[in-house]
């Protein structure tokens, strides 16, 4: 690893002092998918640049993208996964029996989304409001009849969502705590709409799982922090609440479920947190140099999914994409990956169809149009869908189609 100084300051502690601990060059934002008409256009490009804070060990990318670039209007709508609706119904029912929600409780959800999980508690009966950026997937929420507040949540937000709805009882967020850049600001905006006896639920992904399994396509402009259970403990604190759970998840590839509550209730944290911790020490994330080598892993993978795809177009053979993920386009991007090696991808989202991937422009279609055409290898693109997709793409062999998934490495699949 590389000292990295570049006027970079780290967005929790303040420290200037960041080391490299992986280059992934400079990519256009990851979900900014083209029109036809915008092909002959140029793209911005801004770096995926990781560095790790020399002093409280915060991995992250420079802010050079903020949040209102991407999420004024957003390409992601949360329900078009199966199995991530699924996911969010089994942790509503679980949180209420754990907090004892019901009619009289109140939960409020940060980058709510498309009403993917709320609408669970609405199910319930249970009060909620979801507080969700993009005006786009917001509307599709209140269409679900799941309330929902157009905002960025700050201290200003989380103080006026609170006076106006009452504090919350349970305040949770989903794949979001990793985008944002102002940390703290955030993390303060949290402390004002939990009660003083409520709960904080962060649901992130882990930076012991992506390095260990290589998932360098989690990098991308919309995630400008990656955390370990120690970095999400200082991040919290930053704000006035104190970790005291956690749980260990398999979405997105290996996450992190943190419960946290205000410093004053929040008690000693458990044996799960104490276990956690000692695994990532045990990997070495408590130390800068800890994260090395990183770098060689992801460069690898390149190597093997190019030189397949190579051979693969020399030998006549026909590849093409499943799914038009953010975590992909770091993929295709990074790997140089253009129409030449992969014909087109596909995916469930009518929002992208007829659009292209930013930077590798490479068509977006229904997935009707693999069945249509009948290739011999689908690259998974979404591989942390793998047993949802394995099972929606199971009628690939009846061709004598192969699955292809990228990461932790490159593996061919007969479905």
């Amino acid at each position: 690893m590389e000292a990295s100084r570049g006027g970079t300051v780290c967005r929790l502690c303040g420290g200037t002092e960041l080391t490299t601990m992986v280059d992934l060059g400079a990519t256009p934002p990851c979900e900014l998918f083209l029109t036809a008409a915008a092909l002959d256009a140029p793209e911005a490009t801004f770096p995926l640049h990781v560095r790790v804070c020399d002093r409280c060990l915060l991995a992250q990318l420079p802010p050079t993208i903020t949040p209102e670039d991407t999420f004024t209007e957003y390409a992601y709508f949360s329900s078009f996964s199966t199995s991530w609706v699924e996911h969010a119904r089994r942790f509503v029912d679980d949180a209420v029996a754990r907090l004892g929600l019901g009619p009289e409780s109140f939960v409020v959800e940060v980058a709510s989304n498309d009403g993917y999980l709320l609408q669970h508690v609405v199910a319930r009966g249970i009060r909620c409001l979801g507080i969700e950026p993009s005006a786009n997937v917001g509307a599709a929420a209140r269409e679900k009849g799941v309330p929902t507040h157009t905002a960025f949540l700050g201290p200003e937000t989380g103080a006026a969502v609170a006076a106006e709805h009452g504090r919350a009882d349970l305040v949770c967020l989903n794949n979001v705590y990793a985008h944002v850049p102002d940390l703290v600001g955030f993390t303060q905006g949290l402390r004002a709409l939990v009660a003083d006896d409520g709960w904080v639920s962060v649901e992130v992904q882990h930076l012991l799982t992506l390095v260990e399994r290589n998932q360098f396509d989690t990098i991308y402009h919309e995630h400008f922090q990656y955390y370990t259970l120690l970095t999400g403990q200082r991040a919290l604190a930053a704000g006035g609440l104190t970790l005291v759970d956690v749980e260990l998840l398999d979405t997105h590839g290996g996450s992190i479920r943190m419960w946290a509550r205000p410093d004053a209730v929040a008690g000693e944290p458990s044996q799960r947190v104490r276990d956690v911790l000692a695994a990532e020490e045990a990997a070495g994330l408590h130390t800068v140099a800890g994260h090395a080598g990183f770098a060689d892993a992801v460069a690898r993978i390149r190597d093997d999914l190019v030189a397949f795809l190579i051979e693969a177009r020399r030998s006549g053979r026909s590849v093409v994409g499943y799914g038009a993920p953010g975590k992909g386009n770091t993929l295709l991007n990074y790997c140089g990956i253009r129409p030449d090696l992969l014909r087109y991808t596909v995916d469930r989202n009518p929002y992208k169809h007829g659009r292209f991937t930013p930077g590798t422009r490479i068509p977006v279609l229904p997935p009707e149009q693999i069945d249509a055409d009948r290739p011999d290898y689908v690259l998974v693109l979404p591989w942390n869908l793998r047993a949802e997709l394995t099972e929606q793409l199971a009628h690939v062999r009846d061709w004598g189609g192969a699955l292809v998934f990228p990461i932790p490495q490159l593996e061919i699949v007969k479905p």
